[in-house]
């Protein structure tokens, strides 16, 4: 398999199932106990944070995605959020998870759409899937789960 062959994700756990990111999207993987809410933002926005002297909006995959939130906590009891660093239209973000993974390269003809019976909620956030050994690996559309509807903020 060649570079032009493969496709590389970042691979990312919300409870159980494996995501994949496309891996020229992700800039860094981090965790963070010191997040600042921002008054009426949006649900999926869980606030702001500040990485190497830069503002960067932390967005909760798991919110995004319509899964119950649960944060991991430290021996002190504070939040201890594992984010996935982007870049988007000029903005930092980050992507918060349960988990990352390994990086995957994987075959660009093991890519498949969009499976009909995913969830629909899921379906509009993604791009394909690659049906590995014992699992499904949904890749995400970092664009789609970023267009975040700002009109509550309004």
């Amino acid at each position: 398999m060649t570079a032009f062959d493969s496709l590389d994700y970042v691979t990312v756990r919300i409870g159980d199932q494996l995501l994949g990111l496309p891996i020229g999207r992700v800039h860094d993987v981090f965790i963070t106990n010191r997040i600042t809410v921002v008054p009426r933002a949006p649900k999926e926005i869980i606030g702001l944070l500040n990485l190497r002297g830069r503002i960067v909006t932390a967005v909760c995959l798991r919110r995004r995605l319509g899964r119950p939130v649960t944060f991991r906590q430290d021996r002190e009891g504070k939040q201890e959020l594992v984010a996935v660093g982007i870049d988007h239209e000029g903005e930092a973000y980050a992507l918060i998870v349960d988990a990352v993974g390994e990086v995957m390269r994987l075959d660009q003809s093991t890519f498949e759409p969009v499976p009909v019976h995913l969830d629909r909620g899921w379906a509009a956030l993604a791009t394909g899937v690659h049906r590995l050994e014992d699992r499904l690996l949904v890749v995400l559309d970092v664009d789609a789960i970023l267009a975040i509807e700002l009109d509550a903020a309004a």
